[in-house]
């Protein structure tokens, strides 16, 4: 039988209750403001508040694998640790960008932790963890 870890069980707790007191509440002011955006890429006053407030509870970048440690504030997540917590988010379409555990960002955030020089690390990497810039998936055929 499988079992999450104690960090994966604590994280499950926190991240439901964050979902509970800050995103569901905000779903209207969310909508809200989408509506009024001139583009659904427009930039949501509410996103930042929410950005800031999962951040300071230490609900950030819950995505990063183990033996990644050096680029957050925690050991990483399995991915079967960190399953749950995607779950969890994923309940509101938007929140996983709360957390900054939003694709493709994350994808692309673990090609520069496993593939990336230091020089794009430092240049990519690290503004896509805090938060200071978001990144693309394209493809041709």
């Amino acid at each position: 039988m499988y079992t999450f870890s104690d960090q994966s069980l604590a994280d499950q707790a926190q991240l439901s209750a964050f979902m509970d007191e800050h995103i569901g509440p905000n779903e209207h002011t969310y909508a809200e403001q989408l509506a009024a955006a001139a583009t659904r890429f427009d930039y949501l006053p509410i996103m930042d508040e929410l950005k800031q407030k999962a951040r300071a509870a230490g609900l950030w970048n819950l995505f990063v694998p183990p033996g990644h440690a050096e680029f957050c504030d925690h050991d990483g997540l399995s991915n079967f640790d960190y399953a749950p917590l995607a779950e969890i988010m994923g309940r509101v379409l938007w929140s996983p960008e709360v957390f900054n555990c939003n694709a493709p960002d994350t994808g692309n955030r673990e090609v520069f932790m496993k593939y990336g020089t230091r020089a794009l690390q430092e240049q990519w990497l690290r503004p896509l963890l805090n938060g200071d810039i978001r990144s693309s998936y394209a493809m041709t055929e």
